[in-house]
C-alpha cells in the first residue's frame, strides 16, 4: 500500500506543493489590524510596491509589509524610520519566493494625542502596580566608584555627563553603552545595556541619558518593557531624559530623576572643591565649638575654684580651731580659778577644823579618857561613876595614849 504524498520519503512533496499548500492555509486568515514602529521604509525607484518592516516596540520581532507607492507618498503624515502607525492588510505569502508578508491596504499614523493618552493609561497601571512607590526607590550612593552611563554614541548628552562628573570629581569612572536612543531599535538596546550593566559588580549607578526631543522621539522611554526592566535592576537608576518639561514614563521609575544630563552628574558626583570647602568648614567650626567648650569649662572651673571654700578649704576649720583654743583657754582659765577658790575654801575648813578639832585641844594640854569595856570597845569617860576603881582607862593625849587602872573616884 502506497503512504500518503508527504508522510514518507518515498513519496515527498515537491517544493511547489508545499508552497501552494502554505499559501492557501495563510490565504484563509482574514485581514487584520496591526499596530507597530517602522523600521525600515524603502521606495524602489520605478517601482508601484513599497517595502515597509514594522517593527514591535516591545519585542524584537517584525513583520513585513508590501503596500502601493501611493498609500506611502499620499499618507497623511509623513512616514520616516520610526513613525507608529495603525496598518491594515491581508496575509500574504509568495510562492516564489517563499516568503510571508502583509498586503497592506491601509495606513494611519499614530496621532500625538493617541500617544499621550496611550502613555497615561499605561502611567495609570504602572502606578497601581506600585513600580511609583517612593519607598522602593534605591538611595544613590555618595561616592560612586564606576558610574554606567547608557546613551547615544557621540551625544551631547554624553560628553555633558563625563566633562561634569571628571570636573567634579576626576577620579569618578565610566562604563559606557552606546545604542540607539529613538526609533525601533532602541528599546531593546536600552534594555540589552541595562541588564549588561547592572549584571556588573562594579558598576555603582546606572545613568540613562538623552537630550531633549519630540514626544515621538522620546516614546522608548515611555516604553513598558523598559519601565519593567528599570524597576528590576538591583542597581539604582538614574533617569536624565530630554529637558525640565519632558517627563517619559522612566522618570517616575527610576531611583532619581535629573532635569537634564548635566543635573544628573551634579546629583550623582559630589563637587571635590565643595566637599574640600565643606571639610575645611566643618573643621574649623568643630574647632572653635572644642575651644569654646574648653574655655567655658575652664571659665566655671575658675570660677569654682575662686569660692571661698575651695580657694581657701581649712579657712573654716581654722576659724573653729580659734574659737576652740578660746573656749579651752577659757575653760582652763576658770577650772584653775574655781580649784583656786574651792582649795582656799578647804584651807579655811581645814585650819577650823583643826582649830576646833580635839587634836588641837589636846595640844593644849587636854586628854581624852575613855574607859574599855570587857568587850574592848573604848567608851569616852563622862562621869566618875563610869569609872569604878579597877576599871580600865585609856588616856589619850596630843602625842599619843597610854593606859591606866581606875583607884575610884575623888
Amino acid at each position: 500500500m502506497t503512504s500518503a504524498q508527504g508522510h514518507s520519503p518515498e513519496n515527498p512533496f515537491p517544493v511547489r506543493g508545499v508552497a501552494i499548500r502554505v499559501a492557501g492555509w495563510i490565504d484563509k486568515l482574514g485581514a487584520v489590524w496591526v499596530e507597530g514602529q517602522i523600521a525600515q521604509l524603502t521606495l524602489r525607484p520605478n517601482s508601484s510596491t513599497a517595502f515597509i518592516t514594522l517593527r514591535d516596540p516591545a519585542a524584537d520581532m517584525s513583520l513585513s509589509l508590501t503596500c502601493p507607492r501611493d498609500l506611502v507618498v499620499n499618507a497623511p503624515v509623513k512616514m520616516t524610520d520610526g513613525t507608529q502607525v495603525i496598518v491594515y492588510g491581508k496575509p500574504n505569502f509568495y510562492t516564489g519566493r517563499g516568503t510571508f508578508s502583509l498586503r497592506v491596504s491601509e495606513i494611519r499614523a499614530v496621532g500625538i494625542g493617541e500617544l499621550l493618552a496611550r502613555i497615561e493609561r499605561l502611567r495609570r497601571l504602572l502606578d497601581a502596580e506600585g513600580l511609583f512607590d517612593p519607598r522602593l526607590k534605591r538611595p544613590i550612593p555618595f561616592l560612586p566608584g564606576t558610574i554606567g552611563l547608557i546613551t547615544g554614541r557621540a551625544s551631547a548628552a554624553e560628553h555633558d555627563i563625563v566633562a561634569v562628573a571628571t570636573g567634579r570629581w576626576p577620579a569618578v569612572r565610566f562604563a559606557v553603552r552606546n545604542t540607539v536612543v529613538q526609533g525601533p531599535n532602541a528599546v531593546p538596546q536600552i534594555v540589552d545595556a541595562l541588564r549588561d550593566l547592572d549584571a556588573d559588580p562594579d558598576v555603582d549607578v546606572i545613568v540613562l541619558a538623552r537630550g531633549g526631543g519630540s514626544v515621538e522621539d522620546l516614546l522608548p522611554f515611555s516604553d513598558e518593557t523598559l519601565c519593567r526592566e528599570i524597576a528590576a535592576c538591583t542597581t539604582p537608576v538614574v533617569s536624565a531624559i530630554g529637558h525640565e518639561p519632558d517627563n517619559p514614563l522612566c522618570d517616575l521609575v527610576a531611583d532619581l530623576r535629573a532635569a537634564t544630563p548635566t543635573d544628573a552628574a551634579k546629583r550623582i558626583v559630589p563637587d571635590t572643591a565643595a566637599e574640600q570647602a565643606l571639610v575645611t568648614d566643618l573643621r574649623r567650626r568643630s574647632a572653635r565649638a572644642l575651644r569654646n567648650w574648653v574655655n567655658r569649662e575652664a571659665h566655671t572651673v575658675a570660677q569654682l575654684r575662686s569660692r571661698p571654700v575651695l580657694a581657701r578649704p581649712l579657712a573654716a576649720i581654722d576659724a573653729r580651731a580659734e574659737e576652740i583654743h578660746r573656749a579651752r583657754a577659757a575653760a582652763r582659765r576658770d577650772v584653775k580659778r574655781l580649784l583656786a577658790t574651792e582649795a582656799d575654801r578647804v584651807g579655811h575648813l581645814t585650819a577650823r577644823l583643826t582649830t576646833l578639832g580635839p587634836a588641837a585641844t589636846l595640844a593644849r594640854g587636854y586628854a581624852v579618857v575613855q574607859t574599855i569595856a570587857t568587850s574592848g570597845e573604848p567608851h569616852v569617860l563622862h562621869s566618875v561613876s563610869d569609872a569604878p576603881a579597877g576599871a580600865r582607862l585609856r588616856i589619850r593625849v596630843t602625842d599619843g595614849a597610854v593606859t591606866a587602872i581606875s583607884e575610884g573616884s575623888e
